[in-house]
């Protein structure tokens, strides 16, 4: 918007330069033996010259009361010339623009149209300053009313003409019917050999992104990065690639920037880790994401511990998986967050730290299988030799009907182990008599 707006200032002071030119056009003799005339239209007289450099004079000065003053004194001034008042209405424009009375500021330019045989320089420059102050309305039909008017007065409009027609339609949303100027204007620029302006360019860019054309985009965005490199761009061209499915070519882009230092935001991060994980690269997934936590690049919340965790799991690297998919357990209090952890645990043997997992899952509850977390449990304290306990977290999974079958073949096993267990730890008890017996079989072998 500052840009636009210095562009629009530099238009109505363009408009009142004229004034100051037209001093040489004042009403002068022409010399002997010339019938030529200077026309009407460009003629002003010294006095109006003089008072319309007051005025303007004024106007600087925010002294804009008396500046009115002066100016409707003026316009009451008999025998104007068409030129004289034109320039009248054009002051009292800018005027009204600098108090941001813009409805004020574009009736004037209306009447600096009305009229006669106007200088071609003063009419364009007028159409012009009128299309942006509709644009600053965001008055876009009438904008692009101004600006087709504008066009149908010159021969050969130029570039930035184009250009106001296409922005016109763009905030319209006629996406279709913007292309044509807009590419117009940069065909034109090309032409002349100058480089696209970037926001014309940024302009055609998102035109084809509301019409979702990608390929067009492309090459759009691979212009901006030649002309105008940034980081910015590079990531644009790979979120491209991505619409499009190429991830490799995303995956590449992005790589290059987080080489170069350019990617530093949580998203960022994740986006490439993210990447890495798709491309079957998890090492590179959970190096990246742990360099940048240890950094405080990477937020290390919930889902990126979660994230950082499955990279390590998916590089087999099960100890380190544990650590993050722990405190990201803790952050969400979810209880089948604990269960992955107590499967992690499970798979290094860690039997009492995969019990304390299921079980702190179990009492947050909301699982989406309690039958399949009672069997871990069971697994966890059987490999603990807590054998009845055990058996108790199997016969809860026994009542789910998916878990039923499972359940029961390790309760049966498990009271195959308690009676194992117990006859290994019975003591052996004879009868006196038998006692007796076996011991003077041993004395008679003695002697």
């Amino acid at each position: 918007m500052y840009r636009f707006m210095s562009k629009l200032m530099i238009a109505i002071v363009s408009g009142c330069l004229l004034l100051g030119l037209s001093g040489t056009a004042f009403a002068q003799k022409a010399p002997k033996g010339e019938e030529k005339k200077t026309k009407e239209t460009v003629a002003m007289s010294q006095s109006v010259y003089e008072k319309l450099t007051e005025i303007q004079e004024l106007i600087e000065a925010k002294d804009y009361a008396s500046a009115q003053r002066l100016t409707d004194e003026l316009r009451g001034k008999k025998g104007l010339s068409p030129y004289e008042n034109a320039q009248i209405w054009n002051i009292s424009g800018y005027s009204f623009y600098l108090q941001e009375r813009y409805d004020d500021a574009i009736r004037a330019y209306e009447n600096v149209m009305a009229q006669p045989e106007l200088p071609e320089a003063l009419m364009l420059s007028t159409l012009k300053t009128m299309a942006q102050l509709q644009f600053t309305q965001e008055d876009y039909e009438a904008a692009l009313a101004t600006v087709r008017r504008l066009m149908s007065n010159v021969s050969e409009p130029s570039a930035d003409i184009f250009m106001l027609e296409g922005q016109a339609l763009f905030q319209l949303a006629r996406y279709e019917e913007a292309l044509v100027p807009i590419k117009t204007g940069i065909d034109m620029y090309r032409q002349q050999g100058q480089v696209p302006k970037e926001n014309w360019l940024l302009l055609l860019r998102v035109i084809y992104f509301e019409q979702k054309d990608y390929e067009s985009m492309i090459d759009v965005v691979r212009e901006l990065i030649v002309y105008y490199p940034k980081d910015t761009y590079v990531l644009t061209l790979a979120g491209i690639y991505s619409e499009l499915g190429d991830t490799k070519k995303q995956l590449a882009l992005t790589e290059v920037l987080y080489e170069k230092g350019y990617l530093n935001t949580t998203s960022h991060i994740t986006n490439l880790a993210n990447l890495y994980l798709m491309h079957g690269l998890p090492y590179k997934a959970a190096s990246v994401l742990e360099r940048e936590m240890n950094e405080n690049i990477v937020e290390a919340n919930e889902r990126n511990l979660r994230l950082l965790s499955q990279a390590w799991y998916q590089a087999r690297e099960d100890e380190r998986s544990i650590p993050p998919l722990k405190r990201a357990a803790e952050l969400s209090k979810e209880g089948d967050l604990y269960i992955r952890l107590a499967q992690a645990n499970i798979n290094l043997e860690n039997w009492g730290e995969a019990a304390a997992a299921v079980q702190q899952g179990l009492k947050l509850g909301g699982l989406k299988r309690p039958d399949t977390a009672n069997i871990m449990l069971g697994m966890a304290l059987f490999n603990q030799k807590r054998l009845e306990q055990a058996r108790r977290a199997f016969e809860r999974a026994q009542g789910d009907n998916r878990s039923r079958r499972t359940a029961a073949q390790w309760i049966a096993y498990v009271d195959s182990e308690i009676k194992r267990r117990d006859l290994m730890a019975q003591d052996v008890e004879y009868k006196p008599r038998e006692r007796d017996d076996m011991m003077d079989v041993v004395e008679g072998q003695q002697e």
